[in-house]
């Protein structure tokens, strides 16, 4: 297999994996409309569930590249000896730029598996997770960039509030970014356990009593910033429209409203030209719209049956949508 980190190739065989569960695995697949000669991407890669089945269906011709950002995902990925995968260390906002690096023009299908994989929030030292004690990282690539307790100490009160509205939809955001402000005044706040006992405080002194644990949505607030999720993913769309062959598939599965309002709003943006103008013939600023046209809508969102979310809850929010690749205008 090949590895690429940066610009560097590297060649290699490491023998390793985590269990994880993938979610809407089959159904993801299925959606790529696999061919067996094909060139796939998966932007994603976590602990490979996606890209060992794309891997099934490809023929000795075919081929898989993967990226990561995170290096955990990376030495599961090194474990796959197999001469049709590549995998390269990066975010797949810079998906143009490694399939130059691979010399590769077009693709046949590609793949965003968005969100925190399994082992990343079991892991108490990422610091993704307010159910376990660990230090506030939550970088999806821990060899760079600030971390959650570096943000939070230097953070003016507006900036926090305007991150925790913004990106995790927080209603008391304003209550927990002046807590924060007066907590920190105190002592550092370093571990996720102080974090979340502080938002679970206003949270329950303000009323809101449900099933999700109070500290959800600050957690999601500062990953999603800090990680510039929902920037990347922006990026990232255009460039996989354009790598794509005619035919070829974009499928994305997103595990809250923001990732896929962005989603769902690209995709459909790239397919509003879906019908013929009612009058014919057709004018020249018509002919102009339908020839910017470049996505098909490939049927509705789909979710995680009952079945999957029984067996695996983190699947409860997953939401896939798939766009196909009509023209090359």
């Amino acid at each position: 297999m090949e590895f690429h980190s940066n610009s560097t190739v590297f060649h290699c065989d490491v023998v390793g994996s985590d269990a994880h569960t993938t979610v809407l695995l089959q159904e993801a697949v299925d959606a790529l409309a696999v061919k067996p000669g094909g060139t796939y991407v998966d932007g994603t890669f976590g602990r490979g569930g996606h890209s060992r089945l794309i891997l099934e269906r490809l023929e000795k011709t075919g081929r898989l590249i993967a990226l990561d950002r995170d290096p955990a995902a990376l030495a599961v990925a090194q474990a796959i000896d197999d001469r049709r995968f590549s995998v390269s260390h990066n975010s797949f906002s810079k998906i143009q730029e490694v399939l130059g690096q691979f010399h590769v023009d077009r693709v046949d299908g590609i793949l965003l598996d968005l969100g925190v994989s399994s082992p990343q929030l079991e892991d108490a030292s990422r610091g993704f997770s307010f159910r376990l004690d660990g230090l506030l990282d939550m970088r999806m690539d821990m060899s760079q960039g600030q971390t959650a307790a570096e943000w939070l100490a230097s953070a003016s009160e507006a900036h926090l509030e305007e991150v925790l509205r913004n990106y995790g939809e927080e209603r008391f955001a304003k209550q927990i970014a002046r807590a924060i402000v007066a907590a920190r005044a105190r002592q550092p706040m370093v571990t996720t356990h102080q974090l979340a006992t502080l938002v679970a405080t206003i949270v329950h002194a303000r009323g809101r009593e449900n099933k999700q644990n109070p500290a959800t949505r600050t957690f999601q607030a500062i990953r999603i910033y800090l990680n510039q999720e929902l920037e990347n993913l922006s990026l990232a769309l255009p460039q996989c429209v354009q790598m794509l062959n005619p035919g070829g598939r974009l499928v994305v599965i997103s595990f809250h409203s923001l990732e896929d309002r962005i989603v769902k709003r690209f995709m459909r943006q790239l397919a509003s030209s879906d019908g013929m103008p009612r009058k014919l013939p057709l004018r020249a600023n018509e002919v102009r719209l339908l020839s910017r046209q470049t996505l098909r809508l490939v049927g509705k969102a789909i979710r995680p049956g009952a079945n999957e979310v029984e067996s695996n809850p983190r699947a409860r929010s997953a939401v896939m949508r798939v766009a196909e690749r009509i023209n090359r205008t």
